[in-house]
């Protein structure tokens, strides 16, 4: 069964690609906290936050916005404690500001609708032969993280993005070969 070089050999990386990864996500929840994932990921591997995972979701009390947008210094001192996470500062700091910035898009109709308004709520479906052909990020990307930037959110930006509408499956880029491509692109609304 062929997979995306990206998946590697190690079991948790595989069965994230063959379950996840790609797979649209239209809760709101669930894409904000996916991307706060990435942008702790940012100059890490992706497998580093994938192992740390649990851990993060333990810290953040399940990336609840709600209640991560009421922390103060006390929080951050506490998170950057604690071995079973990314202790960056800012990166820290990020997720509290960004919970904010999440309620209040949320209070505007939707984080989920805000994201899926870019690819007009269906999943951009592309066929890239090798993982080569992949970019980094997209004049989309960069426009999507404009758009979070100027609604008050950190840790975002063009390639963070692109990395994260790839995970939350608004873009299916499976390379054709891939099993999951055909499967993730049957996935979409």
């Amino acid at each position: 069964m062929e997979r995306c070089g990206w998946a590697g050999l190690e079991e948790i990386y595989v069965h994230y690609h063959d379950t996840e990864w790609g797979v649209p996500e239209y809760d709101s929840r669930a894409l904000w906290e996916k991307l706060i994932l990435d942008g702790f990921q940012a100059g890490l591997s992706w497998i580093t936050i994938l192992k740390k995972r649990e851990n993060f979701r333990t810290a953040f009390e399940g990336f609840d916005p709600h209640v991560i947008a009421d922390w103060d210094e006390a929080e951050v001192t506490r998170l950057l404690a604690d071995p079973g996470i990314i202790r960056h500062r800012g990166k820290i700091e990020a997720t509290i500001n960004n919970a904010r910035a999440w309620i209040e898009l949320e209070e505007k109709g939707g984080f989920d609708t805000f994201m899926w308004r870019y690819v007009d709520g269906t999943p951009l479906q592309t066929r890239f032969a090798t993982q080569a052909d992949v970019p980094p990020q997209t004049p989309l990307s960069v426009q999507v993280s404009k758009d979070l930037k100027k609604a008050g959110f950190k840790f975002c930006g063009p390639t963070i993005v692109y990395a994260w509408m790839e995970a939350c499956g608004l873009v299916n880029d499976h390379i054709v070969s891939c099993h999951r491509h055909d499967e993730c692109a049957a996935l979409a609304r």
